[in-house]
């Protein structure tokens, strides 16, 4: 009898809005999915890693950055059939500051992104990361929560 083939799974995937004044960081992807698109940094969460400590470490890695005030924003379901890998990610999105206000983003993975900048919100680069995409055409701000 022959095993019926699994579905994939959705992956979980943790996002990190790094602001400064009203700029956000951003950089441009280079891997099979939502490649050239804008991204902020982050990436898959590891088996029994927090949201918090997913996005410190991802955001070290591909930045070189230290972050703090790292807090929970929102969260999106998203099925991107579109890419030549299909797949679907939960994104957690989570809202941080640089630790340190001077220090500026090295690109520690250039086989997966162009470089870092910072973009105003209201002159974000196109395109953007799918997930990215759809908070901004939902009219999402990840400043209105700041106390």
């Amino acid at each position: 009898m022959e095993k019926p083939e699994a579905s994939p799974l959705p992956a979980v995937g943790v996002g990190v809005f790094i602001l400064k004044g009203t700029s956000v960081l951003l950089g441009r992807r280079l891997s099979t999915v939502g490649n050239s698109t804008f991204a902020l940094p982050g990436g898959h969460l590891e088996f029994g890693e927090s949201f918090e400590e997913c996005a410190i470490r991802e955001v070290k890695e591909e930045t070189g950055m230290e972050i703090a005030k790292t807090e929970f924003l929102t969260v999106t379901n998203n099925i991107l059939l579109e890419d030549p890998k299909p797949c679907h990610f939960v994104t957690i999105f989570m809202r941080a500051e640089p630790a340190n206000a001077e220090e500026e983003p090295k690109n520690m993975e250039p086989n997966k992104c162009e470089g870092w900048d910072w973009y105003e919100w209201e002159n974000l680069p196109k395109p953007l990361f799918g997930p990215l995409e759809k908070l901004v055409s939902e009219g999402f701000k990840p400043f209105l929560l700041f106390p």
